[in-house]
């Protein structure tokens, strides 16, 4: 930290801490149990890694997070102080959801942004027993972007850039701003499907199943019953 507000305030204090770019979502990702430099930097894709670096340390030295060995890499978690940050990002999320709400410029539309959240949030506990692998196909994603493959077995969820070479349970064709916005609640999976924004092809069970295998974002629900005030 270079710059202070020079107050004995807490607010501003934590603020100093916590406030700089980019520090706020490397502690959600966090949160989310990214561990690994590599994990980290796919939660926060636009963020430079010698930036990435430069905060990790300086939440080390604030006492935020620890980094310990594991084999032969280092692993991130937080620390007691790190994880008391828990509700206060929690609510962040929920207040935006509800005030400033989810209709996205396009250059805020992250294919792989939304792949590696619905990665790591889908609902586990909803998919068959049987291997589950998924291609999603986006028409207008940024180069190189537009194809992942999500493939659940044995309780587990992988994120694929190239195709595994396995049968396709479903695939889903889309736009990224489709998916998006059901993704973080401001349209339903009905609505997109019957714009064609999006399509499902597979079996027709399966294809049903598929809004809750995927669930939504942690503050889909927040988003939602503020359109419904609206």
């Amino acid at each position: 930290m270079t710059e202070s507000y020079a107050q004995f305030c807490t607010v501003a204090r934590g603020a100093e801490a916590l406030c700089e770019r980019w520090t706020p979502l490397l502690v959600r990702e966090l949160l989310c149990g990214s561990k690994r430099f590599n994990e980290l930097h796919r939660g926060v894709p636009r963020m430079s890694t010698s930036l990435l670096a430069q905060r990790l340390r300086h939440l080390e030295d604030i006492g935020v997070v620890r980094r310990t060995h594991s084999g032969n890499v280092w692993e991130y978690g937080l620390t007691e102080a790190g994880e008391a940050l828990r509700p206060i990002v929690m609510a962040l999320g929920h207040w935006g959801a509800r005030w400033i709400g989810s209709r996205l410029r396009d250059d805020e539309l992250d294919a792989g942004l939304l792949m590696w959240d619905m990665r790591r949030f889908a609902c586990i506990d909803e998919f068959p027993p049987r291997a589950v692998i998924i291609h999603f196909s986006f028409r207008d994603a940024r180069a190189g972007e537009g194809n992942w493959w999500l493939v659940v077995e044995h309780g587990v969820a992988d994120l694929c850039r190239d195709d595994p070479g396995r049968e396709l349970t479903l695939v889903v064709d889309a736009t990224v701003r489709a998916l998006t916005e059901v993704w973080t609640g401001d349209r339903i999976p009905l609505e997109v499907l019957e714009s064609r924004e999006l399509r499902v092809d597979g079996p027709a069970q399966d294809a049903k199943d598929l809004w809750r295998w995927l669930g939504t974002s942690a503050f889909a629900g927040t988003r939602r019953a503020a359109l419904e005030r609206q």
